[in-house]
């Protein structure tokens, strides 16, 4: 991640507010899209999932910044938030935190503080984009997969031995130890631990296909 790769958006219907935050991120090095409100956020659409993070206030006319970070959270948005409020309170604070905001900051908002917090929010950003990229990779390499294949490594990350899985399948154990094998080159395992790891860090429900599959 870098600033000249990272962009953190500004939601703030303060004008003055928002033209000094602008140019102070800027001077950073970020670039910066900004907006009066939270609607005008949302019509913009402009979070295409690259390593980024929005700067919003609480108080906002219409949509206010705590209900835009609900409608986030409800489009699983990864971005990270950083609260402003001249008008916050421990309870919006911890309302905030427990929704997934990186920090919540009280106006008039110190240079330092900002700019810290925001590369704070960054490497939150930057960790979520790895994350997704990996899970990305596995349920790709899952694709790769046959129905029998997919049968294979069910049986496989539950621990049986491959006699007990071909006795399962009613196929020779020489049948699967070329399915196996196929499974690990297509899931680029270089183990069972490996495959294991994988399917736990993915999350993916396995349920075997139907025992005639091929």
């Amino acid at each position: 991640m870098t600033e000249a790769t990272s962009i953190v958006f500004v939601v703030d219907d303060d004008d003055a507010v928002r033209r000094a935050l602008t140019r102070l991120i800027r001077s950073a090095g970020y670039c910066v899209e900004s907006f009066g409100s939270a609607n005008a956020f949302l019509e913009f659409r402009p979070y295409s999932g690259g390593c980024a993070c929005l700067v919003l206030d609480v108080v906002l006319p219409g949509v206010n910044g705590l209900e835009l970070q609900n409608e986030l959270n409800a489009a699983n948005s990864s971005l990270p938030i950083i609260f402003i409020s001249g008008h916050g309170d421990i309870g919006m604070t911890v309302r905030a935190m427990k929704a997934g905001a990186t920090d919540f900051l009280a106006k008039p908002v110190s240079d330092s503080d900002l700019l810290c917090a925001i590369e704070n929010a960054l490497r939150h950003s930057s960790r979520a984009l790895s994350r997704r990229a990996e899970l990305d990779r596995i349920h790709g390499r899952m694709a790769r997969l046959t129905p029998r294949e997919r049968e294979v490594l069910t049986l496989l990350v539950e621990g049986r031995l491959n006699k007990q899985v071909a006795c399962e399948l009613g196929i020779a154990e020489k049948t699967i130890k070329v399915h196996r094998a196929r499974v690990m080159e297509k899931m680029e395992a270089s183990s069972l631990v490996d495959l294991v790891r994988a399917i736990d860090k993915a999350d993916i429900p396995l349920s075997p296909a139907p025992s005639d599959s091929r």
